[in-house]
């Protein structure tokens, strides 16, 4: 009986990128498995189809060479790719445990590490939360935090046996960490249960760490904290997380910033806006305000005569520096005109006064306002 088309059986073109590929011989695989079809005989032949036409098209040596001749690169005399003489060789199955690795290490219970077991586990990375002020997020700063942490066992040096013995490779899986079963057609690879996949076993155990290779201490770090963090910034710093098991490789620890609100200034990015309340004479007259900065400096602002609530004034360069740059935002001041309140006998006496000798030029948006609703009235449009 011929061969169906490589193509064909993955139910792919023959254009697909190796994405395609992997893609299509997934989700195929998947419903066909013998774990999930135990003693169907039709599944088993269907998965050794699927994994025989992708392990030829995902390489490209070979699928150069099935493109050209089709099946018969890899039957009779003939030498395929590597120069192997007839069909897969007896690796096939091997590679069709490579192919499985790759693409259901998760379904079958995690991705397990190449190259044969070390013992050694690269350390968790940890996370440290740091309120800071606005002041401190403009200037800048450089912060000392204690963080409890693991970091490697100075009795055993990481390596979790005690002092004078050393780890010895596991006789289960010599090493390798994991370990071969053989279902029908295929090689299943498994993590090795007596090592629990790390290739090594501790017979004396450091009495200091229990055979873990690092203990549990409270470290002191310098944060450096540049001018112009936002608040949610992240700050890494690499190799300062837990330490590895056994020697391993520690992770990462990551600075999460939040920035305290402030008294006086909401910040948009590199800008900040400061809401400063003015007295009516003020806003009718004009005059002078002296304002803060977040510095901790002052500044002095010129309020123009008949100015309005609303009205902004900007401060060029008196904002946020741009982080890693020597650019710096604005600084806008938003006045609000304050009514009087509490007024005394002669001070309502002078407002009744000044209400008397006002005419429509002094407050013309109320007087155009009114002067158009009596209009309306007086139209009958209401």
């Amino acid at each position: 009986m011929a061969k169906r088309d490589y193509y064909e059986i993955l139910g792919v073109a023959r254009t697909a990128n190796e994405q395609d590929l992997k893609s299509a011989f997934r989700k195929l695989a998947k419903d066909v498995h013998p774990d999930k079809n135990p003693g169907d005989k039709d599944a088993e032949q269907r998965f050794k189809e699927l994994g025989e036409a992708y392990d030829v098209l995902k390489d490209p040596q070979k699928r150069a060479a099935y493109d050209q001749f089709g099946h018969a690169a890899f039957q009779g005399g003939s030498r395929g790719p590597g120069g192997q003489a007839g069909g897969f060789g007896p690796d096939f199955a091997s590679s069709m445990s490579d192919i499985f690795d790759d693409l259901f290490g998760e379904f079958m219970g995690g991705r397990r590490q190449r190259g044969g077991g070390t013992g050694r586990e690269r350390g968790a990375d940890l996370r440290y939360n740091m309120e800071i002020t606005l002041k401190e997020a403009f200037t800048g700063k450089t912060a000392q935090i204690r963080v409890p942490t693991s970091v490697g066992c100075e009795t055993c040096s990481g390596s979790g046996a005690k002092p004078g013995t050393r780890p010895t490779s596991c006789p289960t899986c010599s090493g390798a960490g994991k370990v071969r079963a053989s279902q029908g057609f295929f090689t299943i690879e498994r993590t090795c249960p007596n090592c629990q996949g790390r290739g090594q076993i501790i017979e004396d155990a450091c009495s200091a760490c229990a055979g873990a290779g690092r203990v549990t201490k409270e470290r002191t770090l310098s944060v450096n904290i540049p001018a112009g963090v936002e608040d949610g910034t992240r700050i890494r710093l690499a190799s300062e997380g837990e330490a590895g098991l056994r020697g391993g490789p520690a992770g990462d620890l990551y600075i999460f910033l939040s920035i305290k609100p402030h008294e006086f200034f909401q910040r948009d990015g590199a800008d900040l806006f400061c809401r400063v309340p003015i007295s009516m004479t003020t806003a009718a007259l004009g005059g002078h305000v002296e304002v803060p900065t977040v510095d901790g400096e002052k500044t002095r602002v010129k309020i123009a005569e008949g100015t309005e609530t609303a009205k902004q004034f900007r401060i060029k360069g008196k904002g946020m520096p741009v982080l890693r740059s020597k650019m710096a935002g604005d600084m806008y001041i938003q006045v609000e005109v304050e009514t009087p309140k509490n007024l005394t006998k002669r001070q309502r006496e002078l407002l009744e006064q000044f209400e008397k000798e006002s005419h429509k030029d002094t407050s013309p948006e109320s007087e155009g306002f009114f002067a158009k609703v009596a209009s309306f009235f007086d139209g009958g449009k209401g």
